[in-house]
């Protein structure tokens, strides 16, 4: 079974959404597993938009990319941006798709343009998903 790991710094928002929508796009074929270099919390923004669609976050929780077994990984996919993403398991084969972090300790920004944020990155996530998925059924 293939298997793919999501990171980012803290595995609050992208690489649980991502993470949430892999099992979803993937069902069981490829085993889906995220982690963080800082893990914090599960954003509840995050939980909040993939909710929307569908996808429950809700039993999800931000782990260390150190408690990822190595040998239980065959890509890694780094959703960093602008930050400094974890390079952890670096003999794996590794894809970068940079997507712009949702969060934001911004206190003028509302409700709405929170969830617009979340719900941008989600949107992105599943269309780069949806890609991989038909990539990986031609091979």
């Amino acid at each position: 079974m293939r298997s793919i790991v999501f990171l980012c710094v803290r595995n609050s928002a992208r690489s649980q959404m991502a993470e949430g929508l892999g099992r979803a796009i993937f069902g069981g074929d490829v085993r889906v597993q995220s982690a963080g270099s800082e893990p914090s919390h599960v954003s509840p923004w995050a939980v909040e938009v993939c909710r929307e669609i569908g996808i429950d976050l809700g039993g999800h929780t931000s782990k260390f990319v150190g408690t990822i077994d190595p040998d239980s990984v065959d890509t890694v996919i780094r959703l960093c941006d602008e930050e400094v993403c974890p390079a952890a398991l670096s003999d794996k084969q590794h894809y970068y798709v940079p997507i712009e972090d949702p969060a934001s300790d911004d206190p003028s920004l509302g409700r709405e343009q929170m969830l617009a944020r979340f719900r941008r990155a989600r949107d992105e996530i599943k269309t780069q998903l949806e890609s991989l998925a038909a990539l990986l059924d031609r091979t």
